[in-house]
């Protein structure tokens, strides 16, 4: 080990996949079409899927979704409070950070290895089925 490098952790293809379905099925049982990225641990683009009749405008939400949950360990749902505050509040113009319930850091042994983002749904919904295929997915 170096002292001048750290290594990191980050989601593997097999797991994403595996995450992709979780989150299919949850939104399938929900009843919404739903749009799924799931990012690595530095917020690249690891799996994607979109319904057939999902909003084009949820494809770029679901991915800064996942990009914002990855890149700080917070779910986005948790970054509408935290944007009320006074201190955090110029974040709200950072690009890429989306203050919206469905998207969630994907964590591994307390280290976040990537994020999941969901949208396409109402606010309920793409919360719901993020933390439906979080639960199956580390079961």
């Amino acid at each position: 080990m170096s002292a001048n490098s750290f290594t990191a952790r980050s989601i593997t293809r097999d797991a994403a996949t595996r995450l992709i379905a979780e989150a299919i099925a949850a939104s399938k049982r929900i009843r919404f079409e739903a749009v799924i990225a799931i990012v690595d641990a530095a917020g690249n683009l690891k799996a994607f899927e979109r319904s057939d009749r999902s909003s084009y405008l949820a494809v770029n939400i679901a991915i800064d979704k996942a990009y914002t949950a990855a890149s700080f360990g917070l779910s986005t749902a948790q970054w509408v409070d935290l944007l009320e505050d006074r201190g955090a509040s110029n974040l709200r113009h950072v690009p890429r950070v989306m203050a919206a319930a469905g998207g969630f850091p994907i964590m591994e042994d307390g280290a976040i290895i990537g994020g999941i983002g969901i949208s396409g749904g109402s606010w309920t919904q793409d919360q719901e089925a993020g933390e439906e295929a979080l639960r199956n997915f580390s079961k």
